[in-house]
Order: structure tokens, then sequence, then C-alpha cells
């Protein structure tokens, strides 16, 4: 019943404000473990792992457990909006805002960060996080340098059984 209501809301939020409590549901439907390639198809192996922390009240999305280019992102709600900081091997701290969201994407929005400057510094600059359905995921995010687009990564993952 809950996950009904939580795409039934996401769905309603097209085209008007984002419900980032709904979102936030969404997210959190995610906890688990995560296999696949970075890069599409053909790319390097991947893995992924989302858990709850702060007794729910976060997201944690650890990108490469265990390895040199181990990163976190952080998802919880402000006010009622949901957004992130994404802690990168670069050593940079850009954060997120939820932009838009339907039953099966959410699309998060640059919205700052520490450590570097936006518009000289090379740095992930949105992403998407669409359910493919309920074990298959795909995320892709977009990465700027000198203030323009300079390249993306995508994700192509399963939820690991």
């Amino acid at each position: 019943m809950l996950m009904t209501t939580v795409i039934f809301a996401l769905a309603a939020s097209v085209g008007g404000p984002v419900d980032g409590k709904a979102a936030f549901e969404r997210l959190k439907s995610l906890a688990g473990e995560w296999q696949g390639t970075a890069g599409g198809e053909s790319g390097m192996p991947a893995s992924v792992r989302y858990e709850l922390g702060s007794g729910g009240t976060i997201v944690r999305e650890l990108l490469f457990p265990g390895t040199e280019h181990e990163m976190l992102s952080v998802y919880h709600l402000v006010d009622g909006q949901l957004v992130a900081t994404h802690y990168c091997a670069m050593g940079n701290q850009p954060r997120f805002k939820l932009q838009a969201a339907t039953a099966d994407e959410l699309v998060f929005g640059f919205d700052g960060g520490t450590n570097f400057v936006p518009a000289k510094d090379t740095h992930v600059h949105d992403s998407r996080i669409r359910m493919v359905g309920p074990d298959r995921l795909e995320a892709s995010w977009t990465v700027f340098a000198g203030g323009k687009q300079t390249g993306s990564n995508s994700f192509s993952l399963t939820r690991k059984k």
C-alpha cells in the first residue's frame, strides 16, 4: 500500500510542485546492494549500496565501496524538499536539489557545493535516478568543467539478491 501511495504521489507531481517527501520514500525503497556497470553496458563493473541512516532520515548512496574511487552521496529532506550532497573522489562536495520526479525517475539539479569553483573546476553538476523495475535502476551524472558540460557518467544496476 505504501509503495502505491508513493507512486501516485510522484506521478501527481509531474507538471506541479515536486513532492520531496514522496520522492524520498521512493529513494528509501532502493535500500540494498546493487551491481552492474558504469559507463554503459560494456563499461567497468560497478557496485552501489543504498542504506538508511539516522533513524530513516537519510539515505546513503555508497558508490564503488572499498575501492580508491569510493564516493558517498547523502540524501535527506529540508523543509519537505529532497536534497543531496555528493562527497566526490575528486575531493569536492556538490549539492543537489530535486527538480522533477515521476513514479520512476528522480531528477536532481545543481545547488552549489564546497571545495570547488563551479565556473572553473570539474564537478558533478546534476544527476538522474531512473527505476526501471523493482530490481533494476539506471543512473546518470552530468560532469561540468570550465562552466560547461564536458561529459557524463552512467550506471546500469541490478539489485543483488
